[in-house]
């Protein structure tokens, strides 16, 4: 369950947070907390999670409903997220000039391996997933797009960690790692030799320690220092052997490198 939010002091100097300021960064939490959590949420509900005053809760959520961020089931007083929230994330894929180049590359990734790929960027200690291109073989067409997973538990997240320094990394997890399953790294000493093997092999791997049953291979698109983006290879772990995944991460680390170069020759940073 979420923690509760506490509401930042102003850093220009002025003695407390104007009510404006101290309202906005509110609603935006709020927005995060439906984001975080995949059930209709009433006002109790949200007080618990964010800790913020009832007669606040009602105020912004009159305000976000009006505004379309949320919608309302009035039967149950209960909220959750609305329509504005897709139409701002689809925003945000619609005007990154990287996306419809990695689209690309995932269809001939798809292609040539028959799995499926995914293209994230890390944001702090999580990736978030921006385009899936589904195996045709799949038996759960779900897109992963627009959400998130802890980085130190899926190979795009090791093969975008691998980019820090070891200084970088301590600074940026924490000492303790949250298991997914009981395959995930969960301690930074584990972490570390999995980026170490990343930078030697060139892409990442993982076991069965972001979903049980899937094993993943991923690769940095090397067009930033560090890099921020990484194309990984999902397999049912039943389908491949090493040797099999090993193929695919090494496709992966060709289809990036060629990639990275496509957009720095496009002037995209």
């Amino acid at each position: 369950m979420p923690q509760k939010v506490d509401t930042p002091a102003v850093s220009d100097g002025a003695p407390a947070e104007s009510s404006g300021v101290k309202s906005a960064r509110r609603a935006v939490d709020l927005i995060e907390t439906f984001a975080a959590n995949d059930v209709w949420l009433s006002l109790s509900d949200l007080h618990a999670r964010t800790g913020f005053p009832r007669s606040s809760l009602h105020g912004l959520l009159r305000t976000l409903l009006e505004a379309g961020w949320l919608e309302a089931d009035a039967n149950t007083a209960r909220y959750r997220l609305g329509v504005r929230a897709l139409i701002c994330g689809t925003a945000y894929l619609d005007r990154d000039a990287v996306v419809p180049f990695a689209t690309e590359a995932l269809e001939r990734i798809r292609e040539k391996t028959g799995f499926t790929a995914h293209f994230a960027r890390r944001n702090g200690t999580e990736v978030v997933y921006l385009e899936t291109r589904e195996s045709q073989r799949s038996t759960h067409l779900v897109s992963r797009v627009g959400r998130t997973l802890p980085a130190h538990a899926t190979a795009l997240g090791k093969a975008l960690l691998a980019e820090l320094t070891h200084d970088e990394i301590e600074a940026l997890m924490p000492a303790s790692l949250t298991a997914l399953t009981p395959n995930t790294i969960t301690t930074l000493e584990g972490l570390h030799a999995e980026c170490a093997a990343t930078r030697e092999r060139g892409y990442a791997a993982e076991v069965e320690e972001g979903t049980l049953g899937v094993r993943c291979v991923a690769a940095v698109i090397p067009y930033r220092i560090p890099g921020t983006d990484a194309i990984s290879c999902s397999m049912p772990i039943a389908q491949v052997t090493d040797a099999d995944a090993q193929r695919v991460g090494e496709l992966l680390a060709e289809t990036t490198a060629e990639l990275g170069r496509q957009l720095r020759r496009a002037g995209i940073r």
